[in-house]
């Protein structure tokens, strides 16, 4: 029986192509849990949001989270939730016109 293909979700794929323009920091987790590796980057380094962090706990997995202004967030999530950063409506403002929605305007 053949496998059916999973759909791919258009937001999470716009919020995906968003985030990359965002820079990038990799770091290892070392001994500390992946989230308390990327507080300790952050503070340690001084990054300014919006940012996005890789840490590798082990040589199999990565961790990937968001740095914004109301605080550290799972990639996941704002990929699919993009929409709700407004350091990211700047970006996606710069890349595409959107249109203004509402009735007409008396």
């Amino acid at each position: 029986m053949a496998r059916r293909r999973k759909r791919k979700s258009r937001r999470r794929l716009e919020g995906r192509r968003i985030l990359e323009a965002v820079p990038q920091y990799s770091i290892e987790s070392g001994n500390e849990k992946p989230v308390t590796a990327a507080r300790n980057f952050i503070h340690s380094e001084g990054i300014a949001p919006p940012a996005l962090l890789l840490v590798k706990r082990n040589e199999h997995t990565t961790d990937r989270y968001f740095w914004a202004e109301k605080g550290l967030f799972g990639a996941q999530y704002v990929e699919e939730n993009h929409f709700l950063f407004p350091s990211l409506r700047v970006l996606l403002g710069e890349e595409e016109d959107l249109p203004i929605m509402g009735g007409s305007s008396r």
